[in-house]
């Protein structure tokens, strides 16, 4: 696996991996880590490869954008002291542009998305071993559905940003169009957008897969 033993793994996002995690910081005992991707990520990672101690923090939060990401960058991930970090961030900064069309400040645009999330990708990598980027996703299988098209746009900022900076992809994307030639989908996400838990599941098994989890 990429991530090596002993390591701390921060996971920054949106409502997605918060997940009704615990405050302020998301680990320890009673459902800490929240209810979705980032515990099944834990779970899976004690329950085969428990040796090697991997120490996974939730440190999402319901609503953020990019922009909230930024503000809280500091207290919330780098000075937790991680050795990796995960960040999934985008959903809210298109889905906003949508649901508050009139309220255009509450989006965040394209390039606005870029320079911030670059911004903290170069500010987090000199002090961590590594970075995991997740791309935001629609679970909506019509490309030219105009949220999806959207969503594709801030999907391959993160794909670039990966190749540019050695990160680690998760292409949560694709994972779920896998799915969506067999399962509607409203069976993973009742809104396209928090998953139930087959749906968490299915984030959770790219990340596994793209840090180099063996399932036995």
């Amino acid at each position: 696996m990429i991530i090596q033993p002993g390591s701390k793994l921060v996971m920054m996002g949106d409502s997605v991996t918060d997940a009704d995690r615990a405050r302020p910081v998301g680990e320890g005992l009673f459902d800490a880590l929240g209810k979705g991707y980032v515990r099944d990520v834990d779970a899976l990672l004690r329950a085969q490869k428990g040796e090697q101690r991997i120490r996974v923090v939730n440190m999402g939060v319901s609503g953020n954008t990019v922009r909230d990401l930024k503000a809280r960058w500091q207290s919330d991930a780098l000075d937790l002291a991680p050795d990796w970090v995960s960040v999934m961030i985008g959903i809210n900064d298109v889905w906003r542009q949508f649901d508050t069309p009139l309220q255009s400040e509450w989006g965040v645009p394209l390039d606005e998305y870029e320079r911030t999330l670059v911004g903290l990708v170069e500010q987090t990598l000199p002090t961590v071993k590594g970075m995991v980027l997740m791309t935001p996703y629609f679970i909506e299988p019509n490309r030219q559905d105009a949220m999806r098209a959207r969503m594709d746009q801030y999907s391959q900022v993160v794909r670039g940003l990966a190749a540019k900076y050695g990160a680690v992809l998760v292409d949560t994307q694709a994972a779920f169009d896998e799915l969506l030639g067999s399962l509607h989908p409203m069976s993973l996400a009742w809104d396209r957008v928090h998953p139930n838990a087959i749906g968490h599941m299915v984030l959770a098994k790219a990340f596994l897969k793209a840090i180099g989890f063996v399932w036995k």
